[in-house]
């Protein structure tokens, strides 16, 4: 009888979703290997391209064999209240997804943030007699909160977060971990957990990778004369894209170099206002998936920001890491060598954080180079993303922790 995956994130979408693909692409090779697979996601997300429809309170739809339960969740905007409150509903309801409709559950997942869905998969997996229990650990919160928008530790959000953060820790059966140094930290908010943790980073589904066309109305905004600064990505407060903008003002009355920022995020309208004056950056909404790879072949460098923070000392695994560097994109890094793929792979350059004049530095430092010498970090990269990020393979690490008692 196979066994039944369910993957509790309320940010969990499809390849068409623009926004969460991480599990999709996990699925495809858990059902290769047997196992049934039940992604439960909230029906409102905004960060994806294309909302799923989803009229009542538990919607299933099967995408390429995959059965995903949308539960109806309320809208909220980014920066509102009402998105943790949006959190609060999916979590609870959770519980009452119709088991026959998506199976008995033998193994759940639940990925954080949204964090409070915790609670909600111990007590499903006491309900089920469930196999396992795992609590994937996307990014660390309420550590976020505090090093990030400078909380303090004793704010009532981060102490009430906190409390979900020491709960998954203490009854999750294995905590899995994007960032390959978060043990540390779980160690010491739970001493003796850190035996439960397993790194599997982000990847890429090479196999399902079928770059499309960008719409003609993108391709005649990118000049085509011009030394390209791109990102792709989310446009938030951990990504440190106001330095870009700031680099983009320092380099305004140089022609050559042109700055383009895709997708969307809460800092969005902030920095489109910050720049409206400047001639020499295009803001562009979110594109598909399968035209990340099409839009980063007109950039000659791909640009990474993080802020000057210790919460980074954990690691990141951000897609857009990897997107780059499949595109065989030389990247522009600045961090405070955390020891993440740009620095292990040598694919790029990296500046200090929080600095516009570092980034500016890194981008002359790059004009400055042959094309040769910029493809030679592209190719470095490339290698490196094919070899330690393929989905298929890191697949198997959670299929080993599946069958391991």
């Amino acid at each position: 009888m196979k066994k039944t995956i369910w993957v509790i994130n309320q940010f969990a979408g499809s390849a068409d979703s623009g926004w969460g693909e991480r599990h999709f692409f996990f699925a495809k090779y858990w059902l290769e290997m047997g196992y049934e697979v039940t992604i439960i996601s909230g029906s409102y997300n905004h960060m994806f391209k294309n909302l799923p429809i989803a009229p009542g309170q538990f919607n299933f739809e099967e995408i390429e064999g995959r059965t995903f339960c949308w539960i109806k969740t309320p809208k909220y905007k980014a920066n509102s209240v009402l998105r943790f409150w949006s959190f609060f509903i999916f979590a609870i309801k959770v519980l009452f997804v119709p088991i026959e409709k998506a199976g008995k559950p033998d193994v759940i997942i639940v990925s954080s943030m949204p964090i409070f869905s915790i609670l909600s998969g111990f007590l499903l997996k006491k309900r089920y007699n469930s196999f396992k229990l795992l609590f994937e650990i996307r990014d660390i919160w309420p550590l976020t909160l505090i090093e990030l928008g400078d909380y303090s530790r004793f704010h009532p959000a981060v102490i009430f977060i906190g409390w979900f953060e020491k709960f998954g820790y203490k009854y999750s059966d294995k905590i899995v971990s994007l960032l390959p140094n978060a043990k540390c930290h779980f160690e010491q908010v739970i001493p003796g957990s850190s035996y439960k943790f397993e790194y599997i980073p982000n990847g890429l589904d090479f196999n399902s990778i079928k770059p499309e066309p960008l719409p003609i109305e993108i391709i005649s905004k990118i000049p085509s004369n011009k030394f390209i600064i791109g990102y792709t990505g989310t446009i938030g407060l951990a990504n440190a894209l106001e330095y870009l903008v700031q680099a983009a003002r320092i380099l305004h009355s140089r022609e050559e170099f042109f700055f383009i920022i895709v997708g969307e995020g809460s800092l969005k309208m902030e920095l489109r206002e910050l720049s409206k004056d400047l001639n020499n950056i295009l803001f562009l909404d979110k594109i598909k998936k399968n035209q990340v790879m099409t839009i980063l072949s007109y950039f000659h460098i791909c640009f990474v920001g993080r802020n000057d923070s210790p919460l980074y000392k954990h690691g990141v695994s951000a897609n857009k890491y990897f997107d780059y560097m499949l595109a065989g994109k030389p990247i522009l890094d600045s961090n405070n060598l955390i020891k993440d793929p740009v620095e292990l792979s040598g694919g790029g350059i990296i500046v200090r954080p929080d600095s516009a004049e570092a980034i500016v530095y890194g981008i002359n430092q790059f004009y400055s180079m042959s094309d040769d010498e910029r493809n030679e970090m592209g190719r470095k990269g490339k290698k490196y993303v094919e070899k330690f990020h393929n989905i298929k393979s890191l697949s198997n690490d959670y299929l080993r922790i599946f069958s391991n008692e």
